[in-house]
């Protein structure tokens, strides 16, 4: 059997910010539509982004761009890359030669030990196997991927607007998400809340790392005057 490397997932922040600064910088375009940057004070930004958010309007937050890094196994990204906003750029299964270095991702629903991981390894280690050996007969890594399974290493970096990433939170945190994607998403929400606070607040995880999502529906129309 061919030698293969089981990694787990890992979430890397690309873009360095500060969360304060970009809250601030929201404020400022946002008061822009009714010329009141004259009451933007040290803290004002608190409650203009809050009143913003539960007036549902967002769009101010497609001024502001984070990338991130996953690595992960290639079925997540095959669902990350459905979400349309956004700019992508992945490691290609074209153009990498993996002969002598393959690793797959360490699938979270199957107990290392059982008779489903032990499938599992099994199958990554024949496909390993597989792809060596058209590489040593001469096929390309293009034509030599069509062995490999979903579950190989892979590197993709996702930019969205951080109204985007609202959605993309939204979507692929819940329960009825892929339980791997919801394993990278739920820690980089996590990260977005510590380094952006207020914008990402309403996302509530649960013990059993469920997520609910509460829509605002209340519409203050005090804010406008403030």
């Amino acid at each position: 059997m061919a030698n293969i490397k089981i990694i787990k997932p890992k979430v890397v922040i690309e873009t360095k910010f500060s969360g304060v600064k970009i809250l601030k910088t929201l404020e400022k375009f946002g008061r822009l539509s009714h010329k009141s940057e004259k009451k933007i004070t040290k803290d004002s930004y608190r409650i203009f982004l809050k009143k913003l958010l539960n007036w549902g309007h967002e769009s101010i937050l497609e001024h502001v761009s984070i990338s991130v890094r996953f690595i992960c196994d290639r079925g997540v990204t095959h669902e990350l890359v459905r979400h349309r906003l956004a700019a992508y750029t992945q490691e290609s299964t074209r153009y990498c030669n993996y002969s002598g270095n393959i690793q797959f991702i360490e699938p979270l629903f199957y107990k290392k030990g059982s008779e489903k991981y032990k499938i599992w390894y099994q199958n990554c280690q024949e496909a390993a196997k597989n792809y060596n050996q058209l590489i040593e007969l001469g096929s390309t890594p293009e034509e030599a991927r069509s062995v490999l399974p979903n579950s190989l290493k892979t590197e993709i970096v996702a930019t969205f607007n951080l109204r985007e990433w609202r959605h993309v939170f939204e979507m692929r945190t819940q329960k009825a998400a892929h339980p791997q994607i919801r394993e990278i998403m739920i820690p980089t929400l996590k990260i977005f809340q510590q380094k952006i606070p207020l914008l990402f607040d309403d996302f509530v995880i649960k013990e059993d790392k469920s997520l609910s999502y509460p829509f605002y529906a209340e519409k203050d129309l005090e804010y406008w005057q403030k």
